[in-house]
């Protein structure tokens, strides 16, 4: 067997390569300022964290995807997706170090970037895809057809940035995809949900927890009625909580969605509720953890989108952005509008204290060894 050579750690890492890749547009890094020079180095290590989230999400995916998911290997996924919510993390920790310059120190280059624009991040746009956002659901950036035609080059041909996306949504299924198939198999009422009374069972759990929830908000109601100044506010608490038990209700039997869609979601959502709320079940402690761990990689996005909006607006204000966009109107929107996860969060509205909550039908089934 032969021997390799002795590694140094400057081949491992290329540092010299990488210390060579910041000569923006002019090639030649000591024509450039050390703002300029700080605005690539911020962005290529931005680049570097993508990358890492994207392979962290890919092994999520790929593992919820599988028709059956080992018990033990949730807790695999659970420290992937919190490694990925990290990376997003630190990216937007990135801001922090962009709000050093000022608006003249970015004036000064500024104008090299246009046509240019950080929506030209063909990883961003793959992390977005891979997480689930569907191509209906964007916001447009300015002029173009598809969101796709932003990632072109000037003549129209494609670039590496769209060939790369495009690849990125033919890569089925998204995240969401395979979290909602997974959540579909989650046993409901102590039956796996292939049990010919799995849809009974199911159908008992939802009646029950709209009960307990309207019993529960019945008492916030009285409460409010006891705790008003007038009987206007009066009535106009009990009609808030009425709407909300009512809301809870048509969540949960999927009166919002069609027929063709209402058995899919309704399976979807109950299982979202019940993980939440039986945690301390030994069998829905990990999944619990990863519902837990998505809602709080999502909520990530959106303060890295924020974060984004008022690092740009601080630098430069609310003027048009480089690439054609409305700017920070644009970047405010995005972090308002783009959420995946929409189910997950929805369950926190709907969530009962522990102590009103139905009892658990066949609990033991949810011990280590009842569900084998």
């Amino acid at each position: 067997m032969s021997r390799r050579p002795p590694t140094t750690y400057w081949d491992y890492i290329k540092v010299e390569q990488l210390l060579g890749l910041q000569t923006g547009i002019d090639g030649d890094e000591s024509k450039l300022s050390n703002e300029e020079v700080l605005f690539i180095v911020v962005h290529q290590v931005d680049e570097l964290w993508f990358k890492l989230v994207i392979r962290e999400l890919v092994a999520v995916r790929d593992l919820l995807a599988a028709p059956f998911v080992p018990e033990q290997s949730l807790s695999d996924a659970v420290r992937r997706v919190r490694r990925a919510e990290l990376l997003v993390r630190k990216v937007a920790d990135h801001f922090e170090v962009m709000e050093t310059l000022t608006t003249r120190d970015y004036l000064a280059f500024r104008d090299k970037l246009s046509p240019a624009s950080g929506f030209q991040s063909a990883q961003m746009r793959e992390i977005e895809v891979l997480l689930g956002l569907e191509a209906s659901e964007r916001i447009p950036l300015g002029g173009e057809k598809s969101y796709l035609d932003a990632l072109r080059n000037h003549d129209g041909t494609p670039s590496p940035a769209y060939e790369r996306v495009v690849a990125r949504i033919e890569d089925r299924p998204t995240l969401k995809e395979a979290v909602q198939a997974w959540l579909l198999r989650t046993p409901i009422g102590g039956v796996p949900h292939d049990h010919p009374e799995a849809e009974a069972r199911l159908g008992a759990f939802v009646d029950g927890y709209i009960e307990a929830y309207r019993a529960y908000v019945g008492d916030l109601e009285a409460q409010a009625r006891v705790d008003a100044r007038t009987a206007e506010d009066a009535e106009r608490l009990a009609r808030r909580y009425r709407a909300e038990a009512d809301g809870v209700e048509r969540h949960l039997r999927g009166l919002d969605v069609s027929e063709e869609e209402r058995t899919r979601v309704v399976r979807i959502r109950a299982a979202v509720i019940f993980l939440e709320s039986y945690r301390e079940l030994p069998l829905l402690a990990w999944p619990r953890e990863l519902v837990d761990g998505l809602v709080a990689l999502e909520q990530a996005c959106v303060v890295f989108r924020q974060r984004h909006a008022r690092m740009v607006e601080r630098i430069i204000g609310r003027r048009t952005g480089t690439g054609g966009s409305a700017g920070v109107a644009y970047l405010d929107e995005t972090a308002l509008r783009y959420r995946v996860f929409g189910e997950l969060w929805a369950a926190r509205t709907m969530l009962l204290p522990r102590h009103r909550l139905p009892d658990v039908v066949d609990a033991t089934y949810y011990d280590f060894a009842g569900g084998q």
